[in-house]
């Protein structure tokens, strides 16, 4: 239990996909403008991860693996997450058209979201476990939330108040994301000083 919790704590904080392995930049800067948007987008990413890393490991696992196909991970993966992308697509559009249509075309981009494919890929390299890839890649999503909802929130308090014009649009956007990036290397120890790991 110990070690689950570690390997979810890890993912969230001290390896955060976006924040620490700047994996996912496109979504983090696109889509946290505003907050509920941020967190549509943060759930959709996150079962995507998980529902991805729940079909390539075995993928890999018993079928690429086993007859040498090793080098067409890249491509089923990135097949196995377009697939699952649409199919999110389709549930939004139908059941939650509000959020299909706050999401807009970064829904799509979730396809080529590299913290997606980045997860899928390192639960392989790390050489996980199938119940481990499964809980890093949920970390991993919530970690994704995590700094979507910090930067949503610091981009709020740019926009209400007033500071100098040459950090005005994507300038000012860049340092806020730098310094929400500098603020989770301060956790670098917390995870492993917690599990005593």
């Amino acid at each position: 239990m110990k070690a689950a919790l570690f390997l979810v704590f890890t993912a969230i904080i001290t390896n955060n996909y976006v924040l620490v392995q700047f994996l996912g930049i496109c979504p983090f800067l696109g889509v946290s403008k505003k907050l509920n948007s941020a967190m549509g987008m943060s759930v959709a990413v996150t079962i995507v991860m998980v529902i991805a890393t729940a079909v390539t490991w075995p993928i890999q696992t018993y079928l690429l693996d086993p007859n040498d196909i090793g080098y067409m991970q890249t491509l089923v993966f990135i097949l196995v997450i377009a697939a699952l992308v649409q199919l999110i697509e389709i549930v939004l559009k139908k059941f939650i058209p509000s959020l299909h249509k706050a999401l807009g075309v970064y829904l799509p981009l979730i396809t080529t979201n590299c913290a997606v494919l980045g997860v899928c890929v390192l639960n392989i390299t790390n050489e996980f476990t199938y119940g481990q890839a499964l809980l890093n890649s949920f970390g991993a999503g919530i970690g994704f939330m995590l700094a979507m909802f910090l930067f949503a929130g610091v981009r709020s308090r740019i926009e209400t108040n007033d500071y100098p014009e040459a950090f005005k649009g994507v300038a000012g956007t860049l340092v806020a994301a730098s310094i929400v990036s500098l603020s989770f290397l301060g956790f670098s120890g917390l995870v492993s000083g917690l599990f005593g790991m």
